[in-house]
């Protein structure tokens, strides 16, 4: 199968391209500076902007296509919003995916985009998703917990926003469900092989729901947490919301709100059970020693 991982370059496509390769697969990595750094030597890599159509030239002679381009969440750069990077940047890879005959695209969404919290993020992810459902296209759609491992977004927000020894948090109680970026890419490979996963949305998290304390102490190795309340975490999001190089504003409030966890962990469609799978803590041991 020939595959186009549009975002290929970044955190979750460097492994999933491995994978991929090892599968037998021919890869190419679409993104808007390719750099093969990181990447298998198998793996082609071309320029491609998805957010600047027309994108057939890059999508032709591919049987499937991997959408894993995205903005952090907690990202809100001046010249490219998250509507012109998740939802039309989506729109053009899957117009030209139809045009292209491509038998499968594969969406890497997130999860939390269907609840009740209200970002900028969820919203251009959620209105993504529905652009993906109603092609012509056979899809699948992928809905991670947070998603770390080396190189991710995650830890290094985390490590940003939360001081070392005293660490003042707002919505500690609030759970996320980290999934080991080696464990999602094999689910994701198997999406694109496997008919039987057309036409299917997965919500997909690690073997543990933590406490967003929890996790902070863990990312930490240690530290005390100082709740504050979640009013004056209002006034201080609003605050601060309007400048650039703070990543704590209103939307990140807001998805403190409620759990980032499933209610029914779907990793088991791929024959997985979640007690198998990596923890936090053992990878942030792993790369401490």
């Amino acid at each position: 199968m020939d595959v186009l991982i549009a975002g290929g370059s970044g955190f979750v496509g460097r492994s999933l391209c491995g994978v991929l390769i090892e599968r037998g697969h021919a890869v190419t990595v679409a993104s808007r500076t390719p750099d093969g750094a990181g990447l298998p030597a198998a793996a082609e890599t071309v320029s491609v902007d998805v957010t600047e159509p027309p994108l057939e030239d890059a999508v032709a002679g591919h049987d499937a296509v991997v959408n894993l381009v995205a903005l952090p969440s907690h990202v809100q750069p001046r010249d490219r919003s998250h509507e012109s990077v998740h939802l039309d940047g989506t729109r053009h890879l899957v117009a030209a995916s139809e045009r292209a005959g491509v038998d499968r695209f594969v969406q890497l969404s997130g999860l939390g985009v269907e609840s009740t919290v209200e970002t900028a993020y969820f919203r251009a992810k959620r209105r993504a998703e529905r652009v993906v459902r109603d092609s012509s296209l056979e899809w699948v759609i992928y809905r991670p917990s947070v998603v770390f491992g080396e190189g991710c977004a995650f830890v290094p927000f985390v490590e940003r926003i939360a001081p070392p020894l005293l660490v003042p948090l707002p919505g500690g109680e609030m759970r996320l469900q980290p999934i080991w970026v080696e464990d999602l890419t094999p689910m994701i490979a198997d999406g694109l092989e496997a008919d039987r996963h057309a036409g299917q949305c997965y919500e997909l998290g690690g073997p543990e729901r933590l406490t967003l304390a929890e996790t902070v102490t863990q990312i930490r190795g240690g530290g005390i947490v100082v709740p504050i309340p979640m009013a004056l975490a209002a006034v201080l999001a609003a605050a601060v919301d309007p400048i650039p190089w703070i990543p704590f504003g209103r939307d990140q409030y807001r998805v403190l709100a409620e759990d980032n966890t499933t209610a029914t962990n779907d990793v088991t469609a791929f024959g997985v059970s979640p007690a198998s799978l990596r923890t936090l803590s053992a990878s942030l041991s792993e790369e401490r020693h």
